[in-house]
């Protein structure tokens, strides 16, 4: 009897043909491990002569990496990479503690059962969306939050649960968390590529620093200073910029009060209640050099302490610490008791701000003053040659704006006058000088004409517009009766100036200056010729200011060497001084025929 052919095993995926002729390739992949969904490999062959050759191949490498996903080398977990990753790397006691407690929390609930091999950046961007919708990664029923997990009666702390997404910055730090892990998961061959690197983490907060002002720190500094030694602490902090555990681990050998240089080469850290000592946050040994008041701050601080183990029969030890409780300096202060007692000190003051916030107030200072960002950068322990300095310190005063400030300002032109403009006359205009003017209006509240500077010459006007000069000139007076433009004979129509400018405008209506009386005949005097308000060119030369004729071929030579044509010289004024003065003599302006 025929044995009975084996059933064809079904094929994983296929190929789909689009109505556009493009082949559509489909491989089911499995289940999304947060939220349950089915899971396609999807990819769109477009048409072509090797279309159908292209997607073959593509669905070959879907099905490959599926066969992978279900078939991995190992069977490990993410709970095991994690539990490896943090046995295995060299990292600080805080910082494994903290990792540990994100992975507890975060990590190991949500994904911690899936296979290492399974993990993908679709997998991640999943993660991280639950992470945005709820911290505490609810199952989305109605649920109360108990204020304790014991027995209890519940009151008004036992509230309904409301989802709060997880900050950016947390799931930026579970992301890097994750990164290490499955970097050692591929030098370990668990993996052949790091799946975090394909998945789209939160971008970096932007450093906002929030320093106290001069006269929140000064009030900050004067509470203090009603216990000596803890005013001593706030001011060292102020003026060094010391971190708060390099604070409480400084001892008196690491002070030399002779030269004004503290060595900061220990800290102390701590976590929950624990506190041990160790290296600095990078571990730099670094010293800081002390200004002379600061120096007098210390001296008095050393011999209170003296003063203290004198009392009880002892000598102060070098080995004990600056800052302590203890009358013999043999035990240091906690870091979170240094944060507790200024969080208090400053809500006393009604001032919100942090202990932190003393180290960017010092670094603001610092370079408000001058100092170089990589001086700020070596007393503050950053690396990186001023980077992590400029970012996260100089966010509102920075060395190169220092430096830029007063460099431009110099050469740029002087700028219009600011002025009161009158209330603007609203009507129906029905001729067309009347509609011009109301164009020409609007250019002057808008700025496009600026107060203090001239309007287009008649001539230009009509050019532009298209009427003859005669409308323009009509356009022109109506504006000088609103108020807004000062007609003179021979001169340019300049842009009226507020009302408080009115003796500067009758000065320069006649041409003197009452601080700089003109002397007949030639003399040496100094040229600035102005082209709508902007100064073009400079010079020096011998002539008699209050002579028209001779300041009309100075003019006009201007303008020709500017690549003006004579025509043009309606724009451009000419302002005259004496050598080594401001004060105007005259301006000379001039009309083209």
């Amino acid at each position: 009897m025929a044995k009975d052919k084996a059933k064809p095993k079904r094929q994983l995926g296929g190929i789909e043909t689009l109505p556009s002729g493009s082949l559509r390739v489909s491989v089911y992949a499995g289940r999304d491990p947060i939220t349950k969904d089915r899971v396609y490999l999807r990819e769109t062959v477009p048409a072509g002569p090797n279309a159908e050759k292209e997607a073959k191949t593509v669905l070959a490498r879907f099905r490959l990496e599926v066969y992978e996903r279900r078939h991995p080398r190992t069977d490990a977990t993410v709970e095991q990479l994690l539990e490896r990753h943090l046995a295995d790397a060299k990292l600080g006691f805080k910082t494994k503690k903290n990792y540990g407690n994100q992975a507890d929390k975060h990590i190991i609930p949500a994904i911690g059962r899936e296979k290492v091999r399974a993990v993908d950046a679709h997998v991640m961007d999943s993660f991280y969306s639950e992470l945005r919708r709820c911290r505490d990664h609810c199952d989305r029923k109605p649920r109360t939050d108990h204020r304790t997990n014991r027995a209890h009666d519940c009151d008004e702390r036992c509230k309904p649960h409301v989802c709060e997404p997880l900050s950016e910055s947390s799931i930026l730090y579970i992301h890097q968390i994750l990164s290490g892990a499955f970097r050692r998961a591929v030098r370990l061959k668990w993996v052949t590529i790091n799946p975090i690197d394909f998945a789209e983490p939160p971008s970096p907060p932007k450093p906002r620093p929030r320093p106290p002002s001069v006269e929140d720190a000064a009030a900050i500094v004067n509470e203090a200073w009603k216990d000596p030694d803890w005013g001593a602490l706030i001011w060292l902090t102020m003026v060094a910029g010391n971190r708060r555990g390099e604070l409480c681990g400084i001892r008196w050998r690491h002070v030399d009060l002779s030269r004004g240089v503290i060595h900061v080469q220990r800290a102390i850290g701590q976590y929950g209640k624990e506190t041990w000592e160790k290296d600095t946050k990078n571990e730099d040994d670094r010293r800081i050099v002390l200004d002379p008041e600061s120096i007098a701050v210390l001296s008095e601080h050393r011999d209170r302490c003296e003063q203290r183990a004198r009392g009880l029969g002892a000598t102060l030890s070098r080995d004990a610490f600056m800052f302590s409780r203890d009358p013999l300096g043999q035990t240091h202060l906690k870091p979170d008791s240094v944060t507790q007692r200024y969080s208090r000190l400053v809500a006393r003051l009604g001032i919100d701000t942090s202990i932190h916030k003393l180290r960017t107030y010092n670094a603001t200072e610092l370079l408000t003053a001058g100092v170089d960002i990589r001086t700020v950068a070596g007393r503050h322990g950053h690396g990186g040659g001023g980077a992590t300095t400029g970012r996260h310190y100089s966010a509102w005063v920075s060395e190169a704006d220092q430096r830029a400030a007063g460099t431009v300002t110099p050469r740029m032109p002087a700028r219009p006058l600011v002025a009161d403009l009158p209330p603007k006359v609203e009507f129906d205009p029905k001729h067309r000088f009347e509609k011009l003017a109301i164009e020409l209006r609007d250019r002057i509240y808008a700025g496009t004409l600026a107060v203090g500077l001239p309007i287009p010459s008649v001539k230009k006007i009509g050019r532009e517009t298209g009427v003859s000069p005669s409308t323009a000139q009509r356009a022109v007076q109506l504006l000088s009766d609103w108020g807004l433009v000062r007609v003179a004979p021979g001169r340019p129509t300049f842009v009226a100036p507020r009302p408080a400018d009115a003796a500067a405008v009758a000065a320069e209506s006649t041409q003197e200056s009452p601080s700089a009386p003109m002397t007949a005949g030639p003399e040496a005097i100094k040229l600035e010729v102005r082209r709508l308000g902007a100064t073009v060119a400079s010079l020096q030369t011998q002539a008699d200011p209050s002579d028209t004729e001779s300041l009309h071929r100075l003019l006009l030579g201007a303008v020709k060497r500017h690549g003006s044509q004579p025509h043009e010289i309606d724009d451009f004024e000419l302002i005259v001084r004496r050598p080594g003065g401001d004060a105007i003599l005259t301006t000379y302006v001039a009309l083209s025929p």
